[in-house]
């Protein structure tokens, strides 16, 4: 499932804790939320709208809320699905997460033994293992198409080695682990005149960017709708072209639906996004101190500078073309450290692991780094905020980490057991559990 890294302990993901906690409010006011990748806050007419369908649900039961949200469920978020994407509204569909509507085509593929399956670098580990099981079920060959030296998909070595044996192309739009924006459209020109299935994650583009799946040529498009589409939690929708409807309606039906909850949420987030997006087209110039844009794209050269201002810091932004998502670590401090600490100052990013992108990251040197991504809200404000406490946070930890540690004690010696003494045996129980959960990095396989 792709909704949050596995592998983060969620004790970290805590605004702060017990002894390092600091209202926003006695400092600078509200929250600045710079994770709009990992949650996106719901409008304010969204979060009434779930709360009042959670309620009603609670009162009245599941099933009168179902038939209350008859029009909602079968019809309109349909129609507003296949106007962001560019497709009909009967090619679309609800689902729980993108990763799961992925798993849940591949699961029913069938390509011949030999045949090849295309994915990326900078694919989600919740994809790949959905790959590897379709390799392992199948015989198939599942390659990496390369990367130029800028961080850019080598589409020059996509084109010259595109064959009708090539079964099935995984592309992400905008990946989890950094910004790069791929180029989706240009890809599907390439694979256009083959029998491979196209399928494009674009878990992290909707609602930030335009995603139009006629013009990138794609036969399935997944995402997630508590992202940059601000919708609720548990929620997501696909595209699928007509020849693979069938394979994906019968793995789906044996998988969890979304709450209804959930999709008369994203039904009115989707509503949101396209008034906002009206809103801003037909605006000219934003005011100065107001925010920039549908994803607050206007304020990624601010952000970058913020981060590269910072004394050891180092960007992760591989490629030409960047989205609303900056991604960094820190040479010295742990990116949870980091992370705990810009929480207590009211500043909220993402801490990411290499494991979520596992082709990538590693690759990269970096094992955790720290996501920061803009939204529609942002103002340039929340961005010289955020400048000056990872400042602070920097020079504090760094400083800290300086003064010399006192001397350890070590404890006293044990009292010696008498030789006639018999040796004490432990009480029969389950082994204690480690304190805290470790971080685990995949490696890719052959």
């Amino acid at each position: 499932m792709n909704a949050t890294p596995s592998s983060t302990d969620h004790r970290d993901h805590a605004y702060g804790t017990a002894t390092d906690r600091t209202e926003p409010a006695d400092q600078e006011g509200r929250t600045v939320h710079l994770d709009t990748a990992g949650w996106g806050t719901m409008p304010a007419a969204v979060r009434a709208l779930v709360a009042d369908c959670a309620s009603r649900e609670d009162r009245y039961g599941p099933h009168e809320l179902e038939e209350d949200l008859e029009d909602v469920l079968r019809t309109e978020v349909h129609e507003r699905l296949g106007a962001l994407l560019g497709v009909p509204a009967a090619d679309t569909a609800v689902v729980t997460d993108a990763a799961g509507a992925f798993d849940a085509l591949v699961s029913r593929l069938a390509p011949g033994r030999g045949e090849r399956v295309w994915t990326t670098p900078y694919e989600s580990a919740a994809r790949l293992t959905a790959l590897y099981a379709l390799r392992d079920r199948t015989r198939c060959t599942v390659e990496v198409v390369p990367l130029r030296e800028d961080g850019d998909l080598d589409l020059e070595w996509m084109a010259r080695h595109i064959g009708d044996d090539v079964a099935l192309v995984s592309v992400v739009h905008v990946p989890s682990g950094c910004g790069i924006v791929n180029p989706v459209e240009e890809i599907g020109q390439i694979l256009a005149p083959y029998r491979c299935v196209y399928a494009v994650d674009a878990s992290y583009s909707a609602g930030q960017l335009p995603v139009d799946a006629g013009r990138i040529g794609c036969q399935l498009l997944t995402g997630d709708g508590w992202r940059f589409l601000r919708g609720p939690y548990a929620v997501g929708f696909a595209f699928l072209a007509p020849r693979l409807r069938a394979a994906f309606e019968d793995a789906a039906a044996h998988r969890p639906l979304p709450p209804n909850a959930a999709v008369a949420g994203l039904n009115a987030a989707l509503a949101h996004h396209t008034a906002t997006t009206a809103t801003t087209a037909t605006t000219v110039t934003a005011a100065a101190d107001g925010p920039a844009g549908l994803a607050g794209q206007g304020l990624l050269p601010a952000l970058r500078a913020a981060v590269e201002e910072c004394p050891g810091t180092e960007l992760i932004a591989p490629g030409r073309v960047q989205s609303a998502i900056l991604a960094f670590r820190h040479r010295d401090l742990p990116a949870a450290l980091v992370r705990r600490r810009l929480a207590a100052r009211g500043v909220v990013v993402w801490k990411t692991v290499a494991q979520e992108t596992p082709l990538h990251l590693p690759r990269s040197g970096a094992t955790t780094a720290l996501r920061a991504s803009l939204g529609p809200e942002t103002t340039p404000q929340d961005i010289a905020r955020f400048g000056r406490a990872l400042r602070e946070v920097v020079r504090e930890e760094t400083a800290g980490a300086q003064r010399p540690r006192p001397a350890r004690t070590l404890p006293p010696a044990p009292t010696p057991v008498l030789a006639s003494a018999p040796a004490p045996v432990p009480p029969a129980g389950p082994r204690p559990r480690p304190s805290a959960r470790r971080h685990l990095t995949l490696c890719p396989t052959p």
